[in-house]
């Protein structure tokens, strides 16, 4: 056997059915769907493999699979024919679990699926409890000896700490921890993951990530649309709920933890759950001055006018929802001590962009005249998440001539230029991770409690605060309060794209 032929071996799913819950609905349709079609196509699945959908809607075996295959490649057509059924039924209906059932058996006999199932809970959060509760009614919850029953749970995982521990009570009612994977699609990504690959896989960088060379670190989530159809849920969500608690935090565990002594899943757990405990909390009244909101107005230009967030669709015309949070941290640790993380996301910015950004101390004598230092910026490293995936490092070079003048330039490294091999869509990589049983790149329980730990009292500071909202215009890159936010110790954000 090849080399490539032994490493699709090795990250091939096993025989198993897929359930999506909540099949009907647009992440199916957007997401999951062309992740199992993908994974097809490049057999990372085995011919024992089923797909079933469930959904309150009305539909047919025959409309689930022309929904499901009708434009993917003959390739994924002809391994997944035959494979795909549909249970349409309430969330809440006992009938829907046992016509699952037979189902189940049903494809275990016919495709080899070995008893083997992924519940994937594609629904609103307020369907999680009923799905999990009638999987458990009918015995779907325990797997049959030698077989294996994983539930995986998008977010939000709860909307507070105690509406998290109330679902985690719910959740382990039914399923043992090592068969929950709770997704957040942000890990599935590659650059993502690049992270790790930076930072433990290159002895050069580990000397100067710490304290001792690092000034301040900026973790930016940027997106220039605004809510779009997602009106009503974002009023119950905002910018701290929807982007800071779970995104952020993760990419910022990831980029601060300590070394794993394994990158096997409770390996790397362990150090991301030891990071955010380290996270300091500020105080009442404290979080006037390390925490911002802000909520964006109409803004663009004359011929690209762009409504503000109380005029979307779905939103209250006197909403204060935050469409825009900034937030000071820091990290009380022997490798961060004194170090000030900024992290900030918002819709309708100028710019989409996800990146890490690393600047370095100043050098602590210049014995280069000033007249000759030609915007010379402090030394950066850039981890460029989305869009143009690739790392940046800044640094002062002597521009060319006869005079000795020094001034800012970079390094890039570039994901599309590098490699020719396709990255993966992150939903396609966590599928087959569930399908394998690899945690790592899921979160576990105590690792959303602990997050839930750092924004809640800064949630329930912002919905006791009656006084106007910050506001923003669109296409700007925030409310003046972020920039006070950060320019307080001489710093400021990076607002290029």
């Amino acid at each position: 056997m090849d080399n490539a032929s032994q490493l699709i071996q090795e990250r091939s799913a096993p025989p198993a059915t897929l359930v999506i819950f909540g099949a009907s609905g647009d992440l199916t349709r957007r997401k999951l769907l062309p992740a199992v079609e993908s994974l097809a196509r490049h057999e990372r699945l085995p011919d024992q493999f089923a797909l079933v959908g469930v959904a309150r809607t009305p539909m047919t075996n025959e409309q689930f699979a022309e929904s499901a295959l009708g434009e993917r490649t003959l390739t994924s057509k002809r391994q997944l024919q035959g494979s795909v059924r549909y249970v349409a039924g309430g969330y809440d209906d006992p009938e829907t679990y046992k016509r699952l059932v037979e189902t189940l058996d049903e494809l275990d006999a016919q495709r080899g699926t070995s008893g083997n199932r992924l519940f994937y809970l594609s629904t609103p959060a307020g369907a999680f409890e009923p799905v999990i509760n009638g999987l458990a009614g009918v015995g779907l919850n325990q797997p049959r000896e030698g077989s294996f029953s994983r539930l995986v749970i998008e977010k939000p995982y709860g909307r507070d700490l105690v509406t998290a521990r109330e679902l985690d009570g719910v959740v382990h009612n039914a399923f043992d921890e090592h068969q929950v994977f709770r997704i957040d699609h942000y890990l599935g990504k590659d650059t993502v993951q690049n992270v790790l690959a930076l930072r433990f896989a290159n002895s050069i960088f580990q000397p100067i990530w710490d304290r001792s060379w690092v000034d301040h670190v900026q973790i930016t989530v940027a997106e220039t649309l605004g809510v779009g159809s997602r009106g009503g849920f974002y009023e119950d969500a905002g910018a701290m709920r929807d982007i800071v608690q779970n995104h952020v935090l993760q990419v910022l565990a990831l980029a601060l933890m300590e070394p794993p002594a394994s990158f096997e899943a409770e390996g790397l757990r362990n150090e991301k759950v030891k990071l955010l405990q380290a996270i300091r909390l500020p105080t009442d009244r404290d979080i006037a001055e390390a925490a911002v909101r802000g909520q964006y107005t109409r803004g663009g230009t004359r011929e690209d006018l762009m409504a503000g967030y109380r005029e979307e669709a779905g939103v209250d015309p006197l909403s204060r929802t935050e469409t825009y949070a900034a937030m000071r941290l820091n990290v009380d640790n022997w490798r961060w001590a004194g170090v000030p993380f900024y992290v900030r996301t918002g819709k309708r910015l100028p710019a989409r962009l996800t990146e890490v950004a690393l600047q370095f101390q100043r050098p602590p004598h210049l014995p280069i005249p000033t007249d000759q230092l030609t915007g010379l910026d402090a030394d950066a490293l850039i981890l460029r998440i989305q869009p143009n995936e690739g790392i940046s490092l800044r640094f002062g070079a002597k521009v060319p001539g006869h005079s000795f003048r020094v001034r800012t330039a970079t390094m890039e490294f570039s994901y599309d230029q590098t490699f020719v091999e396709e990255s993966p869509e992150a939903y396609e990589r966590l599928l087959l991770d569930a399908l394998i049983g690899d945690a790592s790149l899921f979160i576990r329980s105590d690792e959303v409690q602990q997050c839930w730990r750092i924004v809640d009292p800064i949630i329930d500071n912002w919905e006791k605060d009656h006084s106007p909202i910050p506001t923003y215009e669109a296409a700007s890159w925030g409310p003046t309060d972020a920039d006070r936010l950060i320019g307080r110790n001489g710093r400021k954000w990076r607002n290029s794209a």
